[in-house]
């Protein structure tokens, strides 16, 4: 990647524009949003293996319309969501109105969070790091934010795209991550900002994401030290 003259802020903004125009129709897409209960018990299942007993107090970074936000939330988490696209988190908080109880959801930049040190027992965050100009600043943040001995746990994938896709031509070679990663080179990454015991797992099964994916899909975590 060569990259362009734009700033990283101006980066973002093109980010969150096309996010924003994506908002009303990202939950029709079975690879994003949750079409059928044996989706919806399988994304329970998963999260349930890798997150410790409830109620952990968690923040959902890059968290769109909130599917991962309300799995974490019906487990029994304390969940914040943060999403630098206005429209993705209206989105959110329309299906949060029809909730008995459902997570704070809030504009946030991935890499400059405003929470303080140690305020969380978790992150995640779901296909969210090749959007972003600085990944390993991001990183930095989710770890800082988050209590010693607590988790950090990455939805992620490795993809190969043939150029950038409709939305992303000015920006996609600014991005350090656009293709995704394979895990041991994601695990590498964590490890060096001081992420520990990071172990993966793949999600290749079609029921995740309602059909066979079409490139590597995985959950990826590890421990904050303590």
């Amino acid at each position: 990647m060569t990259g362009s003259e734009l700033s990283a802020d101006d980066i973002k903004e093109e980010v969150r524009t096309y996010w924003n125009e994506r908002a009303e129709t990202y939950d029709d897409d079975s690879h994003h949003a949750l079409h059928g209960e044996d989706q919806h018990e399988a994304w329970l299942s998963v999260l349930d293996s890798w997150t410790a007993d409830p109620p952990q107090r968690t923040l959902d970074v890059g968290c769109g319309t909130g599917v991962i936000s309300f799995l974490l939330s019906e487990l029994g988490h304390d969940v914040t969501g943060v999403d630098y696209s206005v429209e993705m988190l209206e989105k959110a908080r329309e299906k949060g109105s029809e909730k008995d109880a459902a997570p704070n959801f809030r504009v946030g930049d991935a890499e400059a969070l405003e929470q303080p040190d140690n305020t969380y027992d978790m992150v995640t965050s779901r296909h969210l790091i090749w959007t972003l100009p600085s990944p390993a600043q991001a990183i930095e943040e989710w770890c800082r934010v988050v209590r010693p001995g607590g988790r950090l746990i990455l939805i992620e994938g490795h993809w190969d795209f043939t150029g950038a896709f409709d939305g992303y031509e000015d920006i996609h070679e600014d991005l350090p991550l656009y293709d995704g990663r394979p895990p041991e080179e994601l695990s590498e990454l964590l490890s060096k900002h001081g992420v520990e015991n990071v172990e993966s797992e793949p999600l290749m099964d079609t029921v995740f994401w309602g059909e066979e994916p079409d490139y590597q899909q995985y959950i990826i975590g590890g421990d904050i030290p303590g």
